[in-house]
């Protein structure tokens, strides 16, 4: 009898180990694949919030360019018309035939006219840029686009005041044009105007160069990133 018992002790001993085993896989199963599920499930947020954030700061990045790109098209009208009725300024200043003069100083005050909204609305845009760039850089966290976004913020800067610069210089150059008279005089004393149109072109010529060594550096980032 104590054989028998002994036996039987032993196969219920090893049925309830067989079954602690079993019971232990399943729920370990169980727990490993609410583990999985809640894993996959974070991971497909973090997947999402950074397809988001690529999405945005692709469509950010596309928007502020474009911005861009009109500040810079208004720019190049404004430099076109100021260029020409600097031209026909001093084309009236050397004119020795008076009608011919007065001509020439119409000319002359109609294109720096036409430069000045050129001017304010290539300075809007310039800001409107800068605004876009600075909120690109909430998209991303890598530090050579933040970088990057830092320098055409600089240039937005930079082109808002070039172009405030050449309104004011349009300007005094349309004051000096529609006072010059005959033989090279002016109506009224212009000192002060033409004090302030070469003053304003001298601080235009060095903001210009700041503006272009940002544009130089923006070119060496953009060409370095599409090597990589």
């Amino acid at each position: 009898m104590a054989r028998e018992f002994t036996r039987n002790m032993f196969v219920m001993l090893l049925t309830i180990m067989v079954g602690t085993i079993i019971i232990i896989y399943f729920v370990g199963d169980i727990i490993n694949r609410s583990k999985i599920a809640e894993l996959t499930a974070e991971h497909n947020i973090e997947i999402t919030e950074f397809k988001g954030k690529s999405e945005n700061f692709t469509s950010h990045f596309l928007k502020s360019s474009g911005v861009l790109d009109q500040a810079r098209e208004d720019r190049a009208f404004g430099n076109y018309h100021f260029d020409l009725g600097l031209l026909w300024y001093q084309s009236a200043i050397s004119e020795k035939n008076s009608t011919l003069m007065d001509l020439y100083k119409i000319r002359g005050i109609t294109n720096c006219s036409e430069a000045m909204p050129q001017y304010i609305n290539s300075y809007n845009n310039f800001l409107g840029a800068k605004l876009f760039f600075n909120e690109t850089k909430s998209f991303t966290t890598y530090k050579i686009y933040i970088d990057l976004l830092d320098l055409y913020v600089n240039l937005t800067d930079a082109g808002s005041r070039l172009t405030m610069l050449r309104y004011n210089a349009s300007r005094y150059l349309m004051y000096l044009t529609e006072n010059l008279t005959y033989n090279a005089m002016y109506l009224g004393n212009m000192t002060e105007i033409f004090m302030l149109f070469n003053e304003t072109m001298f601080a235009y010529g060095g903001v210009l160069d700041e503006f272009e060594d940002y544009q130089d550096i923006i070119d060496e980032y953009e060409f370095f990133d599409e090597q990589r």
